[in-house]
């Protein structure tokens, strides 16, 4: 039975956090998984705390991830690795925008998709899968610069 894939998003508001948990979502679906997806926005209106879980696996029944549970925490703002590291198993991944040349980005507001590209090197999507998701979920003229971005992040994901 394969088991169930628990990631945490984790961000501030404005970020693209549920953005980049939408693309995770879509893509585990367009493979065939079972996917549910929460989120809880806080104050993230003013740039406060926004979080968002995604489980997908072969069937999914609560779209929370349990305390201590995350296989993966994505934090696209570094100062909410500690604040979320709770949500972490002991031998989960942190995947953190902090590993990523920000100058690098075509457009600074690619960073979730970035931090995507970075967890997409430890999970067992294709790169035409995660292209497909990115561009089901973002519009046409923002394709370019987000691919782009998703590539850089692999690149920090791989070294």
């Amino acid at each position: 039975m394969e088991r169930t894939v628990n990631v945490v998003f984790a961000g501030l508001g404005g970020q693209g956090v549920l953005t980049a948990a939408d693309i995770l979502a879509e893509v585990a679906f367009r493979a065939g998984h079972d996917v549910k997806k929460s989120e809880i926005h806080g104050m993230s209106q003013r740039g406060g705390s926004v979080a968002s879980d995604v489980r997908y696996g072969a069937a999914v029944c609560s779209p929370m991830v349990p305390p201590g549970e995350a296989d993966f925490l994505v934090a696209v703002d570094p100062s909410q690795v500690e604040v979320n590291r709770p949500a972490l198993r002991p031998d989960g991944t942190v995947v953190s925008a902090a590993a990523i040349d920000a100058s690098r980005l075509a457009n600074a507001r690619s960073m979730n998709v970035a931090v995507l590209g970075a967890l997409s090197v430890r999970l067992d999507f294709s790169e035409a899968e995660w292209a497909a998701a990115i561009k089901a979920r973002l519009p046409a003229k923002l394709h370019e610069a987000n691919l782009q971005a998703f590539q850089l992040g692999r690149a920090a994901g791989r070294g």
